[in-house]
């Protein structure tokens, strides 16, 4: 089994051809009062293309903030975030929000379906939001890519909770982005759910090259992704590759016990 510490991003546009997202010396600071917390300290990190990679860290390790910053919901106090070609910084709200509507795909804990909406019409809304008329033929096919086909005309409340987050899944595919950001997906599902939630995922990397970064506490969870970033105090601690249950949790329990407190 191989273990490596953060590396260090390249700092040349070529270099980060092969990178999904790349992080450089990314900072974020949070004002309160008259007080601040820095929840990331110059983190520089690259996200290869076609792989799945976990991100892992005690309360307050900054794991959260990072996926904000990297999907572009939140902006760094200083540093770099390129993704889809791109550096974020320089984007206006405007055409920040446009990228993320088109380029990425999230995949959150609480599904965040529309109720009152089929799951056909879920995973049609970015498409809808977009100005575009996507064709049933063609959500239909999303919604088979994660095993729904059949239940495309239903709504949340006839779905269970695994079913509810591959509809999530099946949405944030739909436009086709170059990254799928997921925030502890499994986190409301039972553990035969969540097994095959991670199982989809890792299908995507592994069978459709997809991307895909998942800030995840759950050491089961971690070892289905091919890496796992492990953050303490806004800073990259390590990295592990290959991880199985065992390691990660082995590498948490040590982290945990020296870190101040995402």
């Amino acid at each position: 089994m191989r273990h490596s510490f953060s590396s260090v991003l390249p700092e040349t546009r070529e270099s980060r051809a092969g990178q999904a997202v790349a992080l450089h010396q990314l900072t974020r600071v949070y004002r309160s009062g008259g007080g601040a917390v820095t929840a990331l300290n110059q983190v520089t990190l690259g996200f290869e293309a076609g792989t799945f990679t976990a991100v892992m860290g005690p309360s307050g390790s900054g794991k959260s903030t990072l996926l904000q910053c990297a999907a572009g919901l939140d902006r760094p106090t200083s540093g770099e975030v390129w993704l889809a070609g791109q550096e974020l910084s320089r984007l206006s709200e405007t055409r920040l929000t446009v990228l993320r509507r088109n380029r990425i795909g999230f995949v959150f804990q609480s599904f965040n379906l529309l109720p009152a909406l089929t799951a056909e019409l879920n995973v049609a809304l970015p498409l809808r939001l977009a100005g575009g008329r996507p064709s049933r033929a063609e959500i239909r096919k999303v919604l088979g890519s994660v095993g729904l086909a059949d239940r495309a005309g239903h709504r949340p409340s006839q779905l269970s909770g695994g079913q509810q987050q591959r509809v999530a899944i099946a949405r944030a595919l739909v436009t086709r982005p170059e990254v799928v950001f997921a925030d502890e997906p499994t986190g409301m599902l039972d553990s035969a759910s969540g097994r095959e939630v991670l199982s989809l995922l890792r299908g995507l990397v592994d069978g459709q090259g997809q991307t895909v970064i998942m800030v995840t506490h759950d050491p089961v969870s971690a070892s289905h992704a091919s890496r796992v970033v492990f953050l303490a105090d806004g800073h990259v601690a390590g990295e592990l590759h290959e991880p199985t249950p065992q390691s990660v949790a082995a590498r948490m329990t040590a982290l945990g016990a020296g870190s101040t407190g995402s």
